[in-house]
């Protein structure tokens, strides 16, 4: 059984119609930068309404409501409120919901002449969504002075969500960065030692970082370097071996492809067995 003495807050105890209306009214509040209201009451049970209506005239406190009937009890209407650092019934605040509530054509207590109720809000039983608006995402409507109204659109993160894969991409990019200069330091495995110091001989690599990752544009260096070094200059004699090039290729020895090209134990061994067949 619900108790009189405490407001229910949750808006799911509205009609469909006010329902509706409560977060059209909360999302044209977010899109107006107003952030900072929160559900203080929506349905209330008639023994709750004689509760507050005894309030400030036959029990001690302020008059807080005028009738025993209120749209509360017809499920069509809730009271907001304004979060801290201003006042809980901010003036200024309410107003310009107030104003966004005339666009929507839902009623606000601030306009009624004689009993002005600038927290209260409501709508007829027929209430329908006025042409030009429509839902535009899942509407948060607060029931708390600690969370903000929020409208999140679809494949959309929430400010929190955001924080939170903000921080693991930050954590994780700080380990990454620490396995990376951890193995930049090491030394060269035994296993690719020899490698290593040919690659830096033949200036292949400057020989910095040899445990880290290679990225690809430094892959591509390094065979670009390789295509310079032992393919496109093989063709090419230089000037210091010309004459003794020519000699070889005139007496037979070699046929004269591939001069700055590494030989090979087979190719090295032909070309000896055909000098001792020109003695």
């Amino acid at each position: 059984m619900e108790s009189i003495t405490t407001a229910n807050r949750d808006i799911n105890e509205l009609t469909s119609a006010a329902r509706l209306a409560c977060k059209l009214l909360f999302q044209e509040c977010y899109k107006a930068e107003i952030r900072d209201i929160f559900i203080t009451e929506t349905y209330r049970s008639q023994e709750r309404q004689n509760y507050l209506y005894a309030q400030g005239r036959t029990r001690s406190g302020q008059i807080v409501t005028w009738t025993k009937s209120s749209n509360h009890m017809a499920r069509l209407a809730w009271d907001i409120a304004v979060a801290p650092p201003k006042k809980l019934y901010d003036v200024a605040t309410l107003n310009k919901v107030g104003a966004i509530a005339k666009k929507l054509n839902i009623t606000w207590g601030g306009t009624w002449p004689n009993n002005i109720d600038r927290p209260h809000f409501e709508v007829k039983a027929n209430w329908i969504m006025p042409k030009g608006y429509k839902l535009e995402g899942d509407v948060v409507v607060p029931t708390s002075s600690n969370v903000r109204v929020q409208l999140i659109k679809e494949e959309e993160l929430t400010l929190s969500q955001y924080e939170e894969l903000k921080n693991e991409i930050e954590a994780l990019k700080k380990e990454l960065e620490k396995k990376v200069n951890s193995n930049s330091s090491a030394d060269v495995g035994t296993s690719h030692k020899e490698d290593y110091e040919w690659a830096k001989s033949v200036g292949l690599t400057d020989g910095s970082n040899p445990a880290g990752a290679l990225t690809r544009q430094q892959l591509y260096t390094v065979l670009k370097r390789y295509h310079e070094t032992f393919v496109q200059n093989n063709s090419v004699v230089s000037s210091t071996h010309k004459e003794a090039w020519e000699k070889l290729i005139a007496s037979g020895i070699t046929d004269g492809s591939n001069p700055r090209a590494l030989a090979t134990r087979e190719q090295v061994g032909t070309m000896i067995n055909r000098m001792i067949d020109l003695r």
